[in-house]
């Protein structure tokens, strides 16, 4: 690269830092947010064409994030390097979620559910389930990974969860998974599980305040519709 050309490279990424610290990011279109993503994982390297290149091979900023590390090595320009550091963000986001919320935090209502419940789910391309522990007061003492499964199936035992409530001293539990289809509906697998839990619980004298289904940004409520109960 020539003196003139890598002396403008740097003073555009330095502008685009510069509007980043001054500005965030809510005025940045997705491929400059990308761009600026890149800066960090390839240092001498015009990284705007390589942002259009992996917005069109995903098709969305969140389609990138979500990428297979293999597959994103398959666009010209991606090494491992920048693989590696594109497939991080959103497991270090999740950790910065769940740190956040470490101080036991009160999940007493539908949408402060729904919210957490979300935020578990970021990055995830597969369906996993969780059990979250709640005490007397509805404070968090355990968001419990029990199982994470293919694109579109997760295999769960009771017995586990029933396991997990009773060591982190749960009064309720709420069950939350995603679909990673984005559709919300429950299915009859879903209904069934949700009802035999109930009845699991009940025997331990603990209650099933929830289930909810994460997808696309949005979520379901097992409770808010009315369906908790056959």
């Amino acid at each position: 690269m020539s003196d003139k050309k890598k002396n403008y490279h740097e003073g555009h990424r330095q502008r685009i830092k510069e509007r980043f610290l001054t500005e965030g990011l809510d005025s940045f279109e997705d491929h400059q947010v990308l761009e600026l993503i890149l800066f960090y994982a390839i240092p001498y390297r015009d990284t705007n064409e390589l942002a259009y290149r992996l917005l069109e091979e995903f098709g969305s900023l969140s389609g990138v994030l979500e990428a297979d590390y293999y597959d994103l090595q398959k666009v010209d320009g991606v090494g491992k390097n920048a693989a590696s550091f594109l497939t991080l963000l959103p497991f270090a986001f999740r950790r910065y979620q769940k740190d956040k919320y470490s101080a036991k935090i009160l999940l007493e209502t539908t949408e402060s559910l729904g919210k957490y419940a979300m935020d578990l789910f970021i990055g995830r391309v597969y369906e996993a389930f969780y059990l979250l522990c709640l005490d007397s007061q509805n404070k968090l003492n355990r968001a419990a990974l029990i199982q994470e499964g293919t694109i579109n199936e997760v295999t769960v035992y009771p017995r586990i969860m029933v396991e997990i409530a009773l060591r982190h001293k749960a009064k309720t539990v709420v069950l939350v998974h995603n679909h990673p289809s984005g559709l919300l509906r429950p299915t009859a697998e879903d209904m069934t599980l949700t009802w035999k839990m109930i009845d699991v619980m009940r025997d331990i004298n603990i209650t099933v305040a929830d289930h909810i289904i994460v997808g696309n940004g949005k979520y379901y409520s097992f409770s808010e519709h009315g369906v908790l109960t056959k």
